[in-house]
């Protein structure tokens, strides 16, 4: 499997070339070729940029030449498809707010939708969101919710997702809490799980800033329910959760409760990187009614700087009856892995059930050769 950077590739470049040479067979396409030697050392995003720019380079003109030239080579080059979509579509975007006005604006967006389901055209669309919001809330995406095709139905959501990963922020996205939502409101019944997922990471993206529009928007879809909302909606509140939002976890269920904890208790008080501990735990319902529980566990990693940060772990979901107890045990390994680098020093472990955090079980990470 290739690393992100490399899904735009040299390969990338000569597919898009051909296929532009499809469309405009006069264009000498200098700058494209060149960028086939200047990506190597530069990481996905900026791939893209160099070849969106090459390509307003080479073909030179009003937003209404380009426009006409890559509609040639959508119809007539079967293998404009898969990561060059990304530059081909960001150049028609660039070329339309370079331009300006409504015709440009309203046909870029037309183009891009149009394309979207060659790859997607969510990261193109950024810049025609920069560049005018409104118009394009009101005037396109607004439609798109409705369209047939659920490529531009995921397009009219994943396309305005605040923290979308590889793209440019919308500033006007993240000054205006809610904007986005009427889109979502509009898709969350959708038939599509290409597009529900879409709107579960749209939801969660926007829980990061604004929990309680989040929430709002999840009761009202939980009062109007389709078969896959109730499972929409926990993972839209993921982030939510892992940090014991109240509100979250009461709305999927999980109210304050009556417990006694004993644990976390750790079968080393020293690991080295590379190892685990184990860690066991019982938990009893001193309520007198049953207690539903979401019970995570939370890792407090040691940080370069000597301070702490706790990333939180799925544990089980359980169902106690008064009096009831229960033991839970796991086992966590610190392997080292490419997302995570590892600090000798004080570590912690700690339960969170129903966003309540237990007593801490410290232990000290050790670096692989210490005794």
């Amino acid at each position: 499997m290739p690393f992100a950077d490399e899904l735009i590739s040299r390969h990338t470049v000569q597919s898009l070339t051909r296929a532009i040479q499809v469309a405009a067979p006069d264009a000498d396409l200098t700058a494209l070729r060149a960028a086939s030697r200047q990506i190597g050392p530069l990481p996905l995003r900026q791939r893209a940029d160099l070849l969106r720019d090459a390509l307003l380079t080479d073909l030179p003109g009003d937003y209404a030449t380009l426009a006409r030239t890559v509609r040639i080579a959508r119809d007539n080059a079967p293998h404009l498809t898969g990561w060059l979509i990304w530059p081909l579509t960001g150049a028609v975007a660039t070329r339309a707010v370079q331009e300006g006005g409504a015709t440009a604006f309203d046909d870029a967006m037309d183009l891009l939708a149009s394309l979207t389901g060659r790859l997607s055209s969510e990261f193109a669309i950024r810049t025609l969101l920069r560049h005018d919001l409104d118009r394009a809330l009101g005037a396109v995406v607004g439609g798109w919710t409705g369209s047939a095709d659920a490529d531009v139905r995921r397009l009219a959501s994943e396309g305005t997702r605040p923290y979308l990963p590889w793209a440019v922020r919308v500033p006007d996205i993240m000054a205006r809490p809610g904007v986005t939502v009427p889109i979502l409101d509009a898709l969350y019944r959708d038939e599509s799980e290409y597009v529900r997922r879409s709107v579960a990471n749209h939801l969660n993206d926007l829980s990061r800033d604004h929990p309680e529009i989040v929430l709002g928007a999840a009761r009202r879809w939980l009062d109007r329910p389709g078969a896959t909302t109730e499972r929409l909606v926990r993972h839209g509140l993921r982030t939510l959760v892992k940090r014991g939002h109240p509100g979250a976890l009461e709305l999927l269920g999980f109210a304050p409760a009556a417990l006694e904890v004993d644990g976390p208790r750790l079968d080393r008080d020293t690991i080295p990187i590379g190892g685990s501990v184990r860690f066991t735990a019982s938990i009893r319902n001193t309520g007198e009614a049953p207690a539903r529980l979401m019970i995570d566990y939370i890792v407090h990693h040691r940080k370069a700087n000597g301070g702490r940060t706790g990333k939180t772990f799925k544990l089980t979901t359980r169902t106690l009856a008064p009096d009831e107890q229960i033991h839970v045990t796991r086992e966590h390994s610190f392997r080292p892995i490419t997302t995570r680098r590892y600090h000798p020093g004080r570590h912690a472990i700690s339960l969170q059930i129903n966003g309540v955090e237990s007593d801490r079980a410290d232990f000290e990470l050790a670096a692989p050769d210490t005794p």
